[in-house]
């Protein structure tokens, strides 16, 4: 038994043989069994999912002495020399080989003759977009107005070289990646034609291996079965391709869990030293995760999601009870988005051990992570609220007897500490004083004035002394200290010398200007140039200094040489920092105005012959000799 080449052995000669790809095969037949041919069809997809056997197969649909047929019958001569591939009406073309324009002249001249045995005259292209642009361009008349007697099928796995012309003359087919259920249905029938006995986690592994595509699965299946095995075994398969088994993984998971670096590291030189694929490795690591997380999230109802056998299930799922259900989705994020950086590193290995040690301490890391988001969101020493001063003869806030329930008192009156709507966050006013704050302060802690009638705010009631405190004045309404004074409460027996006068709540200072004060002299442009320089912002104001400037009518009016310095200095960037050292320097007034000198404003050739023109010493030149300007071209100074 052969097994070099199982693709051309079992290649599909119907379109019920072929794996997948339902919907075109069901267009496609339809056209035949109806005799309606496009004049060009595109064929698109990744590598070997059936783009050139399916255009193989509507080549012998359209042909066939049965024809119009859904189906060739494969035993006529036309279905067997397009099978063999030398039926002379079907042209089959490498682009890669055959895609210039001469090629596509040559296609074009063959074209315009009937066909000799068969009824249409197909062309396949294969790979067609390494034809060249000459090439397309000389087909775009012929893909849109071939004879009736033709059509075109263009096979091709980067439709994005395809001009839009070209793609716009043809009936677009794009073939989708195979499933894994239906790659492995493939294979499963595959050995049993070959009458070979397997496991069925063998048969999974190839199908994952092959990721959708047939041919690659083919060619992974024949080279396993070359071992010679009388049963393919998962054992073998694993070994021979390379592919870790379910032990690296779950040794893997422990050292994880037990955050193990030195056995993360072991396991790492465990997959190197046994050659295994890394690329396959972490896409099985991501399935892992996955696992995980959807039996954490839903238990045995995800397992037939998942395809586990059961011994497999329970393993797993004795791993997503283990850990917690963010750590896996975080773990499982972080394999998805590490995998195209391993992949691409030009340390692979090192990529994979930085990743894996990574989840090993992914706990710790989340910690000090935290720790350093609270760190910067504490207040610093300096922006700390201070303490608020103690008061003199205060009352300490009163607290209900344990006799009597809360809210009430003897008598039905309700007690003080209920006055306030927001208990525990202010101190109670005495019941002598009720009404009042002590030392003259308002429920906000600003000082009360006299109400807006002129009795001073100590003889307001308790309800007017609500938490709406916004008809309190502020303190700058206090005008001397015998104001202040007597808004302190007075007892029934008042002592002076414990009542201590309140001190004047100091005025805020005046603003000071933002323009430096500390600049003695009149301020020029020198200045301001040295202002920028000792400022440190000569980095961000490129050009500056080489402005001239000059402060014209309440304008700093800055000159520069030609337009390539104005954008410099009037960037986006430069010219807000620019603004506010003028602020600074010159004061909030002075307005900033950027222009080109007149000798850096580029003027047009009219312009220019204009100017030269009516220049005296030319004038006498063309008047004394009868010449006349041909030409003028400036000079590279002007």
């Amino acid at each position: 038994m052969s097994t070099s080449n199982l693709t051309a052995k079992y290649r599909p000669q119907t379109f019920g043989e072929v794996a997948g790809q339902e919907a075109v095969k069901t267009i496609l037949s339809r056209a035949a069994a109806q005799d309606k041919v496009a004049p060009a069809y595109l064929f698109s997809g990744t590598r070997g999912v059936g783009k050139t056997t399916i255009a193989r197969i509507f080549a012998k649909a359209l042909n066939c002495k049965n024809a119009p047929t859904a189906e060739p019958c494969n035993e006529c001569d036309n279905c067997r020399q397009i099978t063999a591939g030398v039926g002379v009406d079907v042209v089959e073309i490498d682009a890669a080989s055959h895609g210039k324009v001469d090629d596509a002249r040559r296609l074009k001249e063959d074209i315009g003759y009937a066909p000799i045995e068969f009824r249409y005259k197909v062309f396949i292209i294969d790979e067609a977009h390494m034809l060249t642009v000459q090439a397309f361009n000389a087909l775009l008349k012929t893909l849109e107005e071939p004879p009736p007697h033709a059509t075109f099928i263009m096979a091709t796995t980067e439709t994005h070289k395809f001009p839009a012309t070209i793609i716009s003359r043809c009936q677009h087919y794009a073939f989708k990646m195979l499933t894994n259920d239906e790659l492995i249905a493939h294979l499963s029938n595959i050995l049993n034609m070959e009458q070979i006995e397997f496991e069925q986690g063998a048969v999974d592994l190839i199908a994952k291996r092959g990721a959708g595509s047939v041919r690659d699965s083919m060619s992974l299946l024949g080279q396993v079965l070359a071992l010679g095995s009388e049963k393919l075994l998962e054992e073998d398969v694993r070994s021979i391709l390379g592919l870790a088994g379910r032990d690296v993984f779950f040794t893997l998971m422990q050292a994880i869990h037990g955050r193990d670096l030195v056995a993360v590291g072991d396991t790492v030189q465990q997959v190197l030293g046994r050659g295994l694929d890394l690329g396959f490795f972490i896409r099985e690591l991501g399935n892992c995760w996955r696992n995980m997380f959807l039996l954490n999230q839903s238990g045995e109802r995800a397992v037939p999601l998942l395809g586990l056998s059961s011994e497999e299930a329970a393993e797993f799922m004795k791993w997503a009870q283990t850990f917690d259900r963010s750590f896996i989705h975080a773990c499982w994020q972080m394999t998805v988005d590490g995998q195209r950086k391993v992949m691409t590193s030009l340390e692979p290995a090192m990529a994979l051990e930085l990743l894996l040690l990574n989840m090993a301490s992914l706990t710790d890391l989340i910690s000090m992570e935290r720790a350093g988001a609270l760190a910067s969101a504490a207040p610093s020493p300096q922006q700390a609220p201070q303490a608020a001063p103690a008061v003199p003869n205060q009352a300490p806030p009163q607290t209900p007897p344990p006799s009597q329930p809360m809210g009430q008192q003897p008598g039905g009156q309700t007690p003080p500490w209920q006055n306030s709507p927001q208990q525990g966050m202010q101190q109670q006013v005495p019941p002598q004083n009720q009404g009042m704050q002590p030392q003259g302060m308002g429920a906000n802690g600003r000082p009360m004035g006299r109400t807006e009638s002129g009795s001073p705010a100590g003889n307001r009631s308790a309800n007017d002394m609500g938490a709406d405190d916004s008809s309190l004045p502020d303190a700058a309404g206090l005008q001397t200290d015998s104001d202040l004074n007597s808004l302190v409460p007075q007892s029934e027996n008042p002592a002076p010398e414990s009542i201590p006068p309140l001190e004047r709540v100091p005025e805020p200072a005046p603003a000071k200007p933002s323009f430096p004060a500390s600049v003695s002299g009149p301020r020029d442009f020198e200045g301001f140039l040295q202002y920028v320089a000792d400022s440190g912002a000569n980095g961000s104001t490129s050009g500056l200094s080489k402005c001239k400037g000059e402060l014209i009518d309440g304008k700093l009016v800055l000159t520069c040489a030609n337009s390539f310095h104005q954008g410099q200095v009037a960037g986006r960037e430069s010219r807000g920092v620019v603004e506010r050292l003028v602020s600074e320097y010159f004061g909030p007034e002075v307005e900033l105005e950027i222009q080109i000198s007149s000798k850096g404003k580029r003027r047009s050739r009219q312009e220019i012959r204009d100017d030269v023109e009516s220049h005296p010493d030319v004038k006498r030149v063309m008047d004394a000799f009868g010449a006349s300007i041909i030409s003028i071209d400036p000079r590279k100074d002007v």
